[in-house]
């Protein structure tokens, strides 16, 4: 069997990758047909910037997602002769039925560049997207009090924010993820401050919203508390009794980085929309309705603070894909094994003089996540401006 030439290897990997073009497709059938009706999300395809970031984002998205048909190889299978294999090698022996190259090559433990790419962003949009959310609620819910009723609870909330921010954010990151600290419980009681914030804001939100409805209020509150406290058993203490929710102590080490570290951020930015809108004629009304604070801050000032909290959303889903690149790179809160991106960039590096391509793959990838989401929110930015 011979080498596969680079337009060969491309070829391949594209028919490999054919469910990722199918849900793009879709994807972008369905939302230019119906695109008047999706708010700001719609209006992402009258930018040719938006539609470009859109694209990148949602080709990893469909990669993570449907990595187990398209991955060539088992990522964490090695095969006899094919270390540092170069892109295009024939498998030496490959049984009936196996894939017969590596399409990008091997690493230095014979390991397929390719399926480890692909699963690789299966670990980083695990955790990146879904950090940065508990992360927004958490500012969401410190923030908006802070600047709409200010005093005391400002100073004491905004100097905690501080606080965290002071520290150097590597340094940070490093002694929370660190092996050794899972024995001492930190993580754990960090999990259970912090994954308490999305069932604290959910409750509050539907709570303001129907408390004048007390049958709706009751069953809804009462609905998000049970599912609530039900996960945020799971996540943080492991104690599920049906097991459906879970986290393995690597990867609650890490999430509980990410969510710690970008909270206050997420809080300053809040604090100080809320304390520019709440001047606003809307307020007022509100105000003089009869309105409680809580519905005020959460129905009449947060909406209207949404566009640069969704462009802070995207870049921050970036900024935190570099971290857990970085972490993964040091080796801190992954498995050796792991096929994450940042682990897998350091290995390749040893040998990038001589066989770059292992290194180079997963960079690639990275950095194109990454160049995505910031392309995405730049188009977000710019069409919340017009609202």
């Amino acid at each position: 069997m011979t080498e596969l030439s680079w337009p060969l290897i491309l070829f391949h990997m594209a028919l490999r990758l054919w469910p990722v073009w199918a849900g793009l497709v879709l994807t972008f059938a369905l939302s230019l047909r119906y695109r008047r009706r999706l708010g700001l999300y719609g209006r992402l395809f009258d930018s040719p910037v938006g539609m470009i970031g859109l694209a990148i984002v949602l080709f990893w998205v469909f990669s993570a997602l449907f990595a187990d048909l398209i991955i060539t190889h088992d990522p964490l299978s090695q095969i006899s002769g094919m270390k540092n294999a170069l892109p295009g090698t024939p498998v030496a022996g490959a049984a009936e039925g196996a894939y017969p190259h590596y399409l990008l090559g091997g690493d230095n433990l014979a390991r397929d560049v390719f399926s480890r790419m692909i699963v690789g962003a299966r670990e980083v949009l695990a955790i990146a997207p879904a950090a940065t959310v508990i992360a927004f609620m958490v500012g969401i819910t410190l923030g908006l009090p802070a600047g709409y009723v200010g005093g005391r609870l400002d100073t004491g909330l905004s100097f905690l924010a501080n606080l965290v921010l002071a520290f150097p954010v590597i340094l940070l990151f490093y002694l929370l993820v660190t092996p050794d600290i899972i024995t001492t419980g930190i993580p754990m009681a960090l999990a259970g401050v912090l994954f308490l914030f999305p069932v604290i804001f959910v409750s509050i939100l539907l709570n303001s919203r129907y408390f004048t409805t007390p049958g709706k209020r009751n069953l809804y509150v009462g609905v998000a508390l049970a599912l609530g406290l039900w996960a945020w058993s799971g996540l943080a203490f492991n104690a599920d009794p049906l097991g459906f929710w879970g986290m393995t102590p690597n990867m609650l080490n890490v999430f509980v980085s990410v969510v710690f570290v970008n909270a206050p951020t997420v809080f300053r930015i809040v604090r100080g929309l809320v304390m520019d809108l709440k001047a606003r004629d809307y307020v007022a009304a509100a105000q003089t309705r009869g309105e409680g604070a809580w519905y005020i801050m959460l129905w009449e000032v947060l909406p209207n603070a949404r566009g640069p909290l969704i462009v802070d959303f995207c870049l921050r889903i970036g900024y935190t894909t570099i971290l857990l690149g970085t972490l993964g790179f040091f080796g801190l809160g992954v498995a050796p094994e792991s096929p994450n991106w940042g682990s897998t960039i350091n290995e390749g590096r040893r040998l990038l003089a001589i066989y770059p391509h292992a290194a180079l793959v997963p960079a690639i990838a990275l950095m194109s996540l990454v160049l995505g989401l910031n392309l995405l929110a730049d188009a977000l930015r710019e069409e919340s401006l017009r609202d």
